[in-house]
């Protein structure tokens, strides 16, 4: 069998999401940071985050959506960069139900809302600068 899984299949599903029960990662302590720095460094971790299907979701929801953040969707957005990869892919895309934490979240549903792509906008991965 291949070790490497196709992402989208329920095998791949299965074996990389998080148990629906698992808690809440620990986010690191960043006090006193400014809105400003917060918002470039969250710009950068949607951009590098490891696992390609991830940096194109979120690098382009950043440079979508990330300016026009009040601080506290920033903050929940940098609690959100905490999850696993694969969760939080398969939570925007719709294959796993989110756990309770996440179950009235405004920052997910506007990743959802980007994912689905309604306009059908061809996306490339946003230049660093």
């Amino acid at each position: 069998a291949d070790p490497w899984l196709l992402p989208n299949t329920p095998a791949h599903v299965a074996q990389t999401t998080s148990a629906p029960d698992a808690p809440a990662p620990t986010p690191l302590p960043r006090p006193g940071e400014p809105v400003a720095q917060m918002r470039a460094r969250l710009v950068y971790q949607a951009r590098k985050r490891g696992t390609l299907e991830s940096d194109l979701l979120l690098s382009t929801f950043a440079q979508e959506r990330l300016g026009a953040m009040s601080e506290d969707e920033l903050r929940e957005f940098d609690k959100l960069m905490d999850e696993p990869d694969w969760d939080i892919y398969y939570w925007a895309t719709g294959k796993k139900t989110p756990p309770e934490r996440w179950a009235d979240s405004r920052v997910l549903d506007q990743l959802r809302e980007h994912v689905r792509n309604e306009g059908k906008v061809v996306r490339r991965m946003p230049d660093l600068s």
